[in-house]
């Protein structure tokens, strides 16, 4: 079941950022940090793909775990994988103590709200799930 969990989510987020970069606007506003009410950077198209990419191949770690996609890949590639990426969303909740996660400074924004209501907690739940099926 976790497994599958992590998956949908990602491929959800994989799928909306391929929207984006297909130039779709829907939750855009909210989705990019805010400095002084402007985007803190503007991501190119390019870089939305690579990073709908990567959720891509993030959504397999899971799959490939569980055994529902099979893969020519050692467990321990899998499980270092899963460990890998249950840091990496663990780093993303924690945040830079300035624009993203839990510990940002910059308050009061689109993004800031949605960050610490959902964006920061999901990558919270997303570390644990990964750290689930890590050691599982």
């Amino acid at each position: 079941m976790t497994a599958l969990a992590l998956a949908s989510v990602l491929a959800f987020l994989a799928g909306l950022h391929i929207y984006w970069a297909l130039g779709g606007r829907w939750g855009w506003g909210v989705a990019i940090p805010q400095v002084d009410g402007r985007p803190a950077f503007t991501p190119s198209r390019a870089a939305t793909v690579l990073v709908a990419l990567g959720l891509a191949a993030a959504a397999t770690v899971p799959l490939v775990r569980a055994g529902w996609f099979p893969l020519p890949v050692p467990p321990w590639l899998s499980q270092a994988s899963a460990a890998l990426l249950s840091l990496v969303f663990f780093i993303r909740a924690v945040g830079d103590f300035r624009l993203v996660g839990f510990f940002k400074r910059v308050r009061g924004t689109a993004f800031a709200i949605w960050d610490t209501r959902l964006f920061s907690p999901l990558c919270l739940l997303l570390a644990a799930g990964f750290a689930r099926i890590a050691i599982a």
